[in-house]
Order: structure tokens, then sequence, then C-alpha cells
């Protein structure tokens, strides 16, 4: 585990509290679900995270950005009665409850959300900032006095 305590990281990097507050909350959680399975695929600036929803749908679903943790969220199963009977003879599909989180970056905005054939893609951008863009720096000689 990490210890982010440590005069190494209070003394010699500063201005970065608020992301180690957030790694020292990860490091703290030792058992993460995995349970939806899911994807992170990158293209350029532009990021998704794909999540197998099957079976459920928008209604059931709630997404949420609080303080730079995405969370997509399901309440679990309801019991519904059809035609004065329940009957599940053998349930392969895993519709539990869920709270998957992923903390996004200051920089990262989320561009929207649709769900497809129970595959639920969350848009993501990265928005670089021009001071933080690489710039070239030109560099200069000095003049030389030629003889005077």
């Amino acid at each position: 585990m990490l210890n982010f305590t440590d005069p190494f990281f209070s003394t010699r990097v500063l201005g970065f509290e608020s992301l180690f507050d957030r790694l020292q909350m990860l490091s703290e959680s030792s058992s993460r679900s995995t349970y939806p399975p899911y994807n992170i695929r990158r293209d350029g600036n532009d990021i998704f995270v794909e999540v197998a929803v099957a079976g459920l749908s928008k209604d059931d679903l709630e997404i949420e950005l609080a303080d730079g943790i995405l969370s997509i969220s399901y309440a679990g199963p309801s019991t519904q009665v059809v035609n004065d009977k329940n009957e599940l003879v053998y349930q392969g599909i895993a519709q539990r409850a869920f709270n998957q989180q992923f903390t996004l970056s200051d920089d990262v905005v989320v561009k929207g959300a649709e769900l497809v054939n129970g595959l639920l893609t969350i848009g993501l951008e990265r928005i670089i900032p021009d001071e933080r863009k690489p710039k070239r720096i030109d560099i200069k000689t000095p003049k030389k006095i030629l003889g005077k």
C-alpha cells in the first residue's frame, strides 16, 4: 500500500493533493468488483467505456458524475408476477445489483451514453487546455561583437 503522507510526497510534489487523495482511496480499496464486465477503448483524445449489461434497459441503469467519479449503477432485479406466476426455470444471465466506478481526470469530460444490444457505451473526451499542449521553444544564440 502506498503512503501518501510520506514526507517524500508532501515536500517534493506540490499541488497534487487531490490526486494523492484519490490514489490513497484506490490503494485502500483491496477488492474491486469486476461485475459487470467492461472494456475501455481509446481513440486519440476520445475514450469509450463499454459495459456489458445484457437484459437491462436504459430505465434500469443510472449514470452519475460527481467529484470526478463516474458511477454506473443498477439497483437489482425487481420481482414481477406475470399471470399469477413467477417461475424461473434457469437463470444463466446474471442480473444482480452493481455500482461500477471510474475515476476521471480533471481534463476528461463525459460526452454522452448509449445502450445498444446490451452494451452500454459511455463516450468521454480528454480536453487538453492550450497551456498544457506541447510548445516549441526557440533557441536563441547570443550576438557576437566582431572586432570591436
